[in-house]
């Protein structure tokens, strides 16, 4: 019994080891801004960097070959014939490996080697994206694989229900949603969905509400507008917009009015605390956790699925979407829509402001490609909005397309616009205190 005893204390103390410390390294990787060479940011950003310019030729080779097998693995694999939606991007994506291919051979229209179309979508996204999802998945091995998301997700369980009419127990979905591959939280959402432990609603709340683009790819939109010196401002301000904006999401039409058949909430096991419960969920996760070559092996390969399907994507509907931004009137038309509330929220020019948002509905990216050269405040603003909108065409849509939801495509383009009007108005006042802390120039 004593030796039972011995045994069972090593391993817990070993599960708690495990806990602080990978837990500890994951902050740290994420979240803490080392200077380096002079420039200060967080050591993934580092890393990436270091790659891209210290070995430029592998890194190219790296980001084509992700490229083509996210091209081309929907035709080997078949799934571009699911629905009309996967087989039309199916084909930008290959569109998409191919207009890398003709940027790096230098074959093309002059029109699309401007240097704010072609060179700046390969160059400053692409080979960014290509880099540092796949180093900030092996991150995210330490900072969600050890417990901390369990943990974290017990505690915040009371305010689940009566914020975001979710399910208690759904807070550890709506954390890994938000700090993971959307991609894969939205899999995990439809799974649990399916198996009947999410209402209609619920499921709605937590797929258009927090399976927004990771952290990681956080990173590449504070690098792409410069706001990588207050990356903490950043990365919690989009965190508290987003979270607000599903709260009110989740009480208005069209999410409002879906099927709801009751609540279906976990309590806690009697007589037991919540702390206590909390850190025994997350011991139990560091306990029964994978080793960690094998976990880094699973992360960093989800990591690079995930970049290679993203990456043909920016390039293809990037493109598109830049060319219709310089040589077409849409986003002044889409723009006119939510011109009211950016010019409520006084950040910037508010045509400007409306137009380059409107454009995320076609890439989440665009706002942050057209407003590269804006004033502080309207970059910050568009760094924060294009995260919380969580739809947009070149990738989150499509995905929920394909889940077992029942979410039409009108039905999110709603969505889309809801997010971005309240998420425009819910940031501003984030923007102003900012700007009086002189944090934002």
């Amino acid at each position: 019994m004593t030796h039972i005893t011995t045994t069972a204390r090593g391993t817990r103390a070993m599960a708690a080891l495990r806990l602080m410390l990978c837990s500890l390294l994951g902050i740290v990787l994420f979240f803490v801004p080392v200077e380096l060479n002079g420039k200060s940011t967080i050591l993934l950003d580092h890393a990436a960097s270091a790659i891209s310019t210290g070995a430029r030729p592998a890194a190219i080779a790296f980001v084509c070959l992700l490229m083509a097998y996210g091209a081309f693995a929907p035709f080997v694999q078949g799934t571009w014939r699911k629905t009309a939606t996967n087989a039309v991007f199916s084909v930008l994506r290959v569109l998409g490996l191919a207009l890398a291919l003709l940027y790096l051979a230098g074959i093309g229209p002059a029109a699309i080697f401007a240097p704010d179309m072609l060179p700046f979508l390969f160059d400053k996204l692409v080979l960014s994206v290509g880099l540092i999802v796949p180093i900030g998945a092996l991150a995210l091995a330490f900072l969600v694989g050890y417990g901390l998301l369990e943990f974290t997700g017990v505690l915040v369980q009371p305010i689940m229900r009566p914020i975001w009419r979710t399910p208690g127990w759904s807070a550890i979905d709506a954390v890994a949603s938000f700090v993971g591959s959307y991609s894969l939280a939205l899999l995990i959402t439809d799974r649990v969905f399916r198996e009947g432990k999410y209402t209609v609603r619920e499921a709605a709340i937590i797929a258009t509400g927090f399976s927004t683009v990771s952290a990681t790819f956080m990173i590449i939109v504070a690098k792409t507008l410069g706001l990588m010196h207050v990356w903490n401002f950043y990365f919690w301000s989009t965190l508290a917009v987003t979270f607000i904006v599903s709260a009110i999401t989740a009480r208005i039409w069209p999410i409002a009015g879906l099927a709801h058949e009751g609540d279906r909430d976990q309590p806690l096991p009697a007589g037991r605390g919540r702390l206590s419960v909390a850190v025994e969920t997350g011991l139990d996760q560091a306990a029964s956790a994978k080793r960690l070559p094998a976990l880094l092996s699973e992360s960093f390969l989800d990591g690079m699925r995930m970049a290679a399907l993203i990456l043909p994507s920016i390039m293809a509907v990037g493109l598109i979407g830049l060319l219709a931004a310089k040589y077409t009137p849409i986003f002044d038309i889409l723009g006119l829509a939510l011109y009211p509330f950016a010019w409520i929220a006084q950040v910037g020019e508010p045509m400007q402001a409306a137009r380059a948002l409107a454009s995320g509905l076609a890439e989440m990216f665009l706002p942050a490609i057209l407003l590269k050269e804006a004033a502080p405040q309207l970059k910050f603003l568009a760094a924060v909005v294009s995260v919380s909108q969580v739809l947009f065409l070149s990738a989150s849509i499509p995905c929920m397309l394909a889940t077992s939801i029942p979410l039409g495509f009108r039905n999110l383009l709603v969505i889309w616009y809801i997010r971005v009007a309240l998420s425009i108005l819910v940031a501003a006042p984030i923007v102003w205190i900012g700007t009086a802390m002189g944090w934002l120039g």
